[in-house]
């Protein structure tokens, strides 16, 4: 593994969304959210078993009628991962979520209502220890932040964020995380360092309605790394118009490429050039899908040729040096007598990541019941 200085992560406040600790120094979590009709509890509950499949640590889910709270305390009953309920305006769909079983509410204070509506979600939140997550977006700022800058800036989210802030404070409630998200990447980063500058409570980062697949993991990977390598940020959700499962795998590539937190394969493989001798994108494409069950942390090298194969493969777990017919097979750094004939790859390789994996992980488990 390359040497690195480690991130120095910024220092906040913890609070629990169900069991899952966020902040003080707690992983870096990865969210996503259902696009499914919540009161289709089926769908919903299918999307939210792949996305717990895929690894992630919380789901939101809309909740924007009574109707859809009743769906949510059947879809509560038939998964296990935490879920954040997205709540607009209706303080009564907290309250009912909250009798159900929620593990967050993602609900801005100044946007439900006078101060007795607040003060009965606030106060409900406190008697079931529940934590709430303010949400300020660029594009959904009050008529009067737009009007004072003209404009979504870092500023304006700022003060709308520290507008809802307040109101918990007044209240005596501490159990939240902030987010300032905008489409703009350096809208989004300058927001979040304001921000990080003023507050205690945990921060939840992502880069809003950011785009399709493509487009909107490039933007994501650039603003939320950023930031996480200054040290902010203590969970994250990658919003793309596509499959939630893609949220989560991006969101996990992120968190692994700044080595903050690994999860499955981290697969190393050249862009290929005229020097390789075998196929390193086929290769690729075919482990990545047929290894999708593996979430033990290795780094596996796959390089074409012996240009950069051997160097990649000393810090590697695993690594695959392409040459003429027969090629290198390293583990740990070391390279092995044994060499893959080079038609049979994919299936030798598969089987030796495998085999790593499960010695990875009773090696472990052993450690952990001798604590």
């Amino acid at each position: 593994m390359h040497n690195r200085a480690p991130i120095k992560r910024r220092k906040s406040t913890r609070i629990y969304v169900g069991k899952v600790p966020i902040g003080d120094g707690a992983p870096i979590t990865v969210q996503s959210m259902t696009n499914t009709r919540t009161t289709d509890v089926v769908a919903t509950v299918q999307q939210i078993k792949a996305l717990e499949h895929a690894g992630v640590d919380i789901v939101r889910v809309s909740v924007p009628t009574l109707d859809a709270a009743e769906a949510f305390k059947l879809i509560k009953k038939r998964v296990n991962v935490p879920l954040v309920a997205d709540i607009h305006f209706d303080y009564r769909l907290a309250l009912r979520v909250a009798e159900y079983g929620v593990d967050c509410l993602r609900i801005n204070p100044g946007n439900i209502g006078n101060e007795s509506r607040i003060r009965s979600v606030v106060h409900c939140a406190r008697d079931k220890n529940i934590p709430i997550r303010i949400g300020v977006n660029g594009g959904s700022l009050e008529k009067d932040l737009q009007e004072k800058y003209g404009e979504p800036t870092p500023e304006a989210l700022l003060e709308s964020a520290m507008r809802h802030v307040n109101i918990l404070d007044r209240l005596n409630f501490d159990q939240f995380k902030i987010s300032v998200k905008a489409s703009d990447v350096f809208l989004a980063v300058q927001s979040y360092r304001l921000m990080a500058s003023r507050v205690d409570q945990p921060l939840h980062l992502g880069i809003t309605e950011s785009g399709g697949a493509r487009s909107g993991s490039v933007k994501s990977a650039i603003g939320l790394g950023l930031l996480l390598s200054e040290g902010i940020g203590d969970t994250i959700r990658i919003s793309l118009a596509a499959d939630p499962v893609e949220e989560v795998k991006v969101g996990f590539d992120i968190l692994k490429s700044l080595r903050i937190r690994a999860r499955g394969i981290n697969f190393i493989a050249c862009p290929t050039c005229s020097r390789q001798e075998i196929d390193v994108i086929g290769t690729v494409n075919a482990l990545e899908e047929r290894l999708k069950d593996i979430i033990t942390p290795m780094d596996v090298s796959i390089i074409g040729c012996v240009v950069n194969g051997p160097g990649e493969a000393l810090v590697s777990t695993l690594g695959v040096t392409g040459s003429h017919n027969k090629s290198a097979f390293y583990e740990d750094g070391t390279r092995q007598k044994e060499r893959f004939d080079n038609e049979q790859i994919i299936e030798k390789l598969e089987a030796k990541i495998r085999a790593k994996a499960s010695m990875i992980d009773e090696t472990n488990r052993i450690a952990v019941s001798l604590l």
